[in-house]
């Protein structure tokens, strides 16, 4: 029967984590099943969820404590299931930029919470605008909107929330 065990790692940046971490799970007959990998500051920082036997998933777990010594990592650990698909939600993607300042992800986060819409996958990054400098932060999110609710009705709500807070915006279906 297979089993699910989600990894989380972070520790400084340098090349071959990956690699390192990747090579342990094959080693212990598990299969990444889905991640998340990047670089933060000069932080690495990975979740991963891996799929194997019971057996497996033992024996990777019980290597975890010398491997975060190794790799001079912090690894966190937990046991848990396959996500349920949810037939009820329809995927939609959501796309901000606006000048930097603090608050941007909280009132987006509060929009869509405020709607029972679940926030399936989020990334956010500040650049330096074309031409003036100036500090510029975009957003991307997915997002998993019940069928019930009406998205003409949505998309006029989350654009008069984006006009309130001068916040340039779209909300499209995912393409999957």
């Amino acid at each position: 029967m297979k089993k699910y065990f989600v990894i989380s790692a972070l520790g400084k940046d340098r090349p071959g984590i990956v690699n390192q971490l990747s090579q342990i799970v094959l080693d212990c007959g598990c299969n990444i099943e889905d991640s998340r990998m990047t670089v933060l500051g000069g932080e690495f920082a990975m979740l991963i969820m891996v799929s194997g036997h019971w057996s497996a998933i033992t024996r990777l777990e019980r290597q975890l404590p010398a491997l975060e010594k190794k790799l001079e990592l912090t690894i966190l650990s937990k046991h848990t299931e396959s996500r349920a698909t949810a037939q009820d939600r329809v995927p939609y993607v959501v796309d901000v930029v606006v000048m930097d300042h603090p608050g941007i992800v909280r009132d987006v986060a509060d929009f869509f919470a405020s709607r029972e819409i679940n926030i399936e996958e989020l990334s956010t990054w500040t650049y330096p605008a074309a031409h003036t400098g100036t500090p510029m932060f975009s957003l991307n999110m997915t997002v998993s909107i019940p069928a019930s609710v009406h998205i003409g009705r949505l998309r006029d709500e989350f654009t008069g929330f984006c006009d309130n807070l001068n916040l340039d915006a779209t909300l499209e279906p995912a393409r999957q």
